[in-house]
């Protein structure tokens, strides 16, 4: 069970602030059980004062490591040999890495080839390379003020997202299978490992989708399927438009392009993706008096079906 599963918590004090560290263990809970907990730096140092106060509280290890290199990150290489030898022992099924480093993406990697999932957070600076390298990864930011309104600076886009929930759904359906708001968040985490809702200002996946206009949620015992919102009148409006304006395009027809320029034009507001399809060529694709075909350009054209 995932509340069975115990973490290990490495936290590298270089780079994360004290402030984080209740944020940090709650959103552990949401993983399993917390088995270790250590910090690592250099606890001589002054800097360090804010730290020392939460290691009591919070019963974190303190990992000492002294900076005897200009220049060398002795931290990270603390952090790194512990992670390793609670990877040999078998000890945990997962790690949480805490920092905004990017010392630390290979680490990660490595912990995933062995099997092990891996809890990635930092600050919104962290770099690209070790988000990805995570199993999931959370920015800090979001965890500590998580009414702020706006989106994280490295949050994907939510047109993106409306996108790829869309592939899935279409995907499902071609297999007539229902698509669970479940498997769209694990399919989401796993392309990018630092989706969270929490990034656009939503507590929950299924608020998400909802506003975002172009699903519908359905419950039922207990379950949640999404799908595509029923557009049914207004696709025949759509349809009826695109005939027209190849119908007035006479026998060589419309290039795809144009069309969908036209299309546009008439409804500023559509979109493919709100009708079930992934581009523009399988909605015209979808109607069925059109058709369409390569010219003597070889630039795809859409044409009036001929009548049998």
């Amino acid at each position: 069970m995932l509340s069975d599963k115990k973490f290990a918590v490495l936290i590298d004090s270089d780079n994360i602030s004290a402030k984080y560290i209740t944020c940090i263990l709650d959103e552990m809970t949401r993983y399993g059980v917390i088995t270790y907990k250590r910090i690592y730096g250099d606890w001589t140092s002054s800097q360090m004062g804010k730290w020392k106060m939460e290691l009591l509280e919070n019963s974190i290890t303190p990992i000492q490591q002294f900076s005897n290199t200009v220049g060398k990150n002795a931290t990270d290489s603390a952090l790194i040999i512990d992670a390793m030898d609670l990877l040999y022992t078998d000890h945990v099924d997962g790690f949480c890495i805490v920092s905004s480093d990017s010392d630390f993406t290979r680490l990660a990697s490595r912990l995933r080839e062995s099997g092990k999932e891996v809890i990635g957070m930092g600050e919104d600076k962290t770099p690209k390379s070790f988000r990805a390298a995570c199993t999931v990864f959370t920015n800090l930011e979001v965890l500590l003020d998580q009414d702020e309104e706006g989106t994280g600076g490295g949050a994907i886009g939510k047109e993106v997202i409306e996108q790829d929930i869309t592939s899935i759904i279409l995907e499902n359906e071609d297999k007539n299978k229902a698509t669970g708001l479940g498997e769209i968040g694990n399919r989401l985490v796993k392309k990018y490992s630092d989706f969270d809702v929490r990034n656009y200002g939503y507590s929950s996946l299924s608020k998400f989708l909802e506003e975002m206009g172009s699903f519908e949620l359905k419950k039922s015992n207990n379950v949640v399927t999404v799908r595509m919102k029923d557009n049914r009148t207004r696709k025949q409006e759509l349809d009826d438009y695109a005939v027209w304006l190849v119908k007035g395009s006479g026998k060589n027809g419309m290039e795809l392009a144009a069309l969908g320029n036209g299309m546009h034009r008439k409804f500023t507001d559509f979109k493919v993706k709100d009708y079930g399809y992934s581009t523009f060529s399988k909605f015209v694709h979808s109607i069925g008096q059109l058709e369409v075909r390569e010219n003597k350009n070889n630039n795809k054209t859409v044409y009036l079906k001929k009548e049998e």
